[in-house]
Formats: C-alpha cells, sequence, structure tokens
C-alpha cells in the first residue's frame, strides 16, 4: 500500500461535524485487548500530531504553510477526541493503566524483533524491561484497590504480569537518557517509523500518568503514578534522541502524516470490531489527505522530494499487535542488569562506585521502604500474603522469583548485597 497513491478529497471536506465526534464507546468486558491497546497507540499517535504541528506553526513564517497547519491540526484535534471517547465511562482509570502498560509491552517487543537499526533495538529492549515491571507494578495496586480484580483478564493472558527491572532501578542521571541520533538519510524507512512511532506511545504514557496522578482515589496511587511518570520521562527522552534532529520541519511533517497514515492502515487491517475498524479507514484516509499536503508544501518551499523522506511511499511491514511472551522472557533473562551510561547500556556491575547513576540514585532515594513502587509490592505481600503474578511459568530471573520480597537491588546495585 502507498498512501500516496490512495483517492483522496480536498482538505477542507474532511472537517467532522460536531454531532459526529462523540463515538460509540467499546464494552470493556467483550472488546479485545488488542483493541483497547490500539484505541489508546492512535490516542497518542494523534496527541503527538497536534503538538508537533502546534510547534512547527510556532517556528515558521510561512503563511501558506502555517495556514496549511491550521487546517490539519484542527482535524488532527478532531480526530483525537472521537478516538479518544472510545474508552467507555465505566472503565477505571486503573484499567485504562493496564492497557497502557501491555500497549508498552507488546508494541515495543513487536518493533524490536523488526527493526534492524541497532541502536533503536537496545532502547526498545532497554524500556522494554521497564514497562513490563510497571504492569506488575500497577497490577498489585489494582489487587489493592478493587474488588474482584482480575489483571489477568484485562491482558486476556497474552501479556505475563510478573516483575520486570524494578522501577527503583530506573532513576537515573538525565544524561544517561540521552541516546545517538540516527542518520535519517542513510536510515531504513522503518527505522525512522519505530521512533516516530514509540515516541508518541510513551510520551501519550507521560502525559497520562502526569495528569492522572492527582485524580487517584488514594495517597500510595497518587504516588505510584508520580514516580512511574517520572520514569516514562525518562523514557521519551531517550526515545526522542534517536530521532534525527537535522532534518528540517517540513521533512519532520512528511514523516509525521506518513507515521499516522502507516498506523491507521495497520489498525484498520487488524481490527475485529467493524464499527471502530470502519474509524481507522477513515483516518487513513484522512491522513493520506493530509501527507500529501505536507510534501506538495515540502517540495514547493524546500525543492524537496517527498522520496528523501519516504522513499517511493510504499508501506513497510505493516504493525501488528499481539502475545510476546517468548520475547520478553530471553530480554528480561539477557539483560536484566542493564542501566543507562550516557549513549550506551552497560551492566550495572560494572559501573564504578562514582558514577553518575549512583550519584542520582542517592540523590532521589533517600529511603527505598518509601519508594511507591516498592511500598506497592510490600503492602500487596502483606495483605494478600504474596504478590500479585500472572505467569506461564517461573519468572526466568532467579533474583526475581521469591513473591514474599521484593528485589531492590537487582539493576540498581554494583554489589548485590549492597
Amino acid at each position: 500500500m502507498n498512501p500516496l497513491d490512495y483517492d483522496t478529497k480536498d482538505l477542507d471536506e474532511y472537517f467532522i461535524s460536531l454531532d459526529r465526534i462523540y463515538p460509540k464507546a467499546y464494552n470493556k468486558d467483550k472488546t479485545s485487548p488488542y483493541t483497547k491497546t490500539r484505541v489508546i497507540l492512535m490516542n497518542g499517535t494523534e496527541y503527538e500530531s497536534v503538538w508537533f504541528l502546534h510547534q512547527f506553526a510556532r517556528h515558521c513564517n510561512i503563511e501558506e504553510v502555517k495556514n496549511a497547519l491550521a487546517v490539519v491540526r484542527q482535524q488532527e484535534q478532531q480526530q483525537q477526541k472521537q478516538i479518544a471517547c472510545l474508552k467507555p465511562l465505566n472503565e477505571s482509570i486503573l484499567e485504562t493503566t493496564i492497557g497502557y502498560e501491555q500497549l508498552a509491552i507488546d508494541l515495543t517487543a513487536t518493533l524490536a524483533q523488526n527493526d534492524k537499526d541497532k541502536a533503536n533495538v537496545e532502547a526498545l529492549n532497554f524500556a522494554l524491561l521497564e514497562d513490563f515491571d510497571h504492569l506488575y507494578r500497577f497490577s498489585n495496586l489494582m489487587m489493592l484497590d478493587v474488588k474482584n480484580a482480575n489483571p489477568k483478564k484485562l491482558v486476556g493472558g497474552f501479556t505475563e504480569i510478573t516483575p520486570g527491572r524494578p522501577t527503583i532501578a530506573h532513576h537515573r542521571y538525565p544524561k544517561d537518557n540521552v541516546k545517538l541520533a540516527m542518520n535519517a538519510s542513510k536510515s531504513d524507512l522503518y527505522s525512522k517509523l519505530v521512533a516516530n512511532i514509540i515516541t508518541a506511545a510513551e510520551q501519550q504514557t507521560m502525559n497520562y500518568y502526569m495528569n492522572i496522578s492527582q485524580w487517584y482515589k488514594n495517597n500510595l496511587g497518587r504516588k505510584l503514578y508520580a514516580e512511574i511518570g517520572l520514569v516514562e520521562e525518562e523514557h521519551v527522552t531517550q526515545y526522542e534522541s534517536l530521532k534525527d534532529p537535522t532534518c528540517s520541519w517540513l521533512e519532520q511533517w512528511v514523516l509525521h502524516e506518513y507515521t499516522e497514515a502507516y498506523l491507521y492502515f495497520s489498525a484498520y487491517n487488524e481490527e475485529k470490531d467493524e464499527y471502530i475498524k470502519n474509524i481507522w479507514l477513515h483516518y487513513f484516509e484522512m491522513e493520506c489527505a493530509h501527507l500529501k499536503t505536507a510534501c506538495r508544501l515540502l517540495d514547493k518551499y524546500e525543492h524537496t522530494p517527498y522520496t528523501k523522506v519516504i522513499g517511493k511511499g510504499e508501506f513497510p511491514k505493516l504493525l501488528t499487535l499481539g502475545s510476546n511472551k517468548d520475547y520478553v522472557r530471553k530480554v528480561l533473562e539477557r539483560t536484566i542488569l542493564l542501566t543507562g551510561d550516557r549513549q550506551k547500556y552497560i551492566d550495572v556491575m560494572k559501573l564504578k562506585d562514582n558514577a553518575d547513576f549512583f550519584m542520582y540514585q542517592n540523590e532521589f532515594i533517600k529511603d527505598e521502604d518509601n519508594v511507591p513502587s516498592h511500598a506497592v509490592i510490600t503492602t500487596a505481600i502483606k495483605k494478600l500474603g504474596k504478590d500479585y503474578r500472572y505467569e506461564d511459568s517461573e519468572n526466568p530471573v532467579i533474583d526475581l522469583q521469591n513473591r514474599k520480597k521484593d528485589n531492590t537491588k537487582i539493576g540498581r546495585c554494583n554489589k548485590l548485597t549492597s
């Protein structure tokens, strides 16, 4: 599929009337977990688009371009409003959160397995273990706070719920999250898509936790959302640093619209819910029109053909969301001890005692017993007798198999007994 070959209408014909914006929400008890995660992904993709287009407009003095940005941005806003309200009224904050973390895990694992860019794959695998641990922490919070909670049912049994790299170990000195940017002119189109997709997805998660923390119903939950929201800031820093900053604003716009078209077409091809499937198809057509507009303006004002950014435009392998249990287990077993060290990832056991990672940990964490991600598990163990897990077999990391004691050392200390 080449989105530039898809028949579209004039841009002004894609506005959505107000009486059509509010959609029929999905049934949270009957809808596939992956339909829910696609809704989260596309909502986040539209958030990214809107804010990118605003920033572009604030750095642009070409009237025709600014006018086009305003038109496209309003349509992206209308798309986002409809997608966001596909979430039903009776879906709780925590139920939505489980969907966010399942998306983070299975999206990250899928992209990592299909990308050939070594830096992208390393970054994806690194953050994968952290989002995996977040799912475990939030699931235990759900068991504490929600009557008849069933996190396994929410993930459909497709994603295991067990510790990853412990969240307490995720707090790094900010410079250790900045990685080497790709060279877009030499990078594979799929790799450019990966950086765009995962940045938008993690940014949406960061935004959600930033805004939801204040609305949670108890102090422990508020603290957990705040803590993990800070980790999502680290993930956004990592992923956005992979993108080529030398691309012009117009080149970036073309890639943004291409990314949206790619994701909507992927979602359309996967979707089983006919009502939502039709939304994905309609929005794919809209994004094709947006893409053509961006390509035309790139050529007009920079005399750059769109082929420099997206080649001939033919989509690479489409994105599919599904279970990645075996892959996650392999990454967990092999890379549990990694941490960030400037542009590299390093076994924490090999870090020198004066490394910035340890400096920041000592400054940020004064008492590990009061760290919310740890306190959630210790509270769950006290109340339930052991932590909550959904595992097909024991955790592949021996040090994470104890269900009556939360490990706060692994991946964090260069001497496991320290």
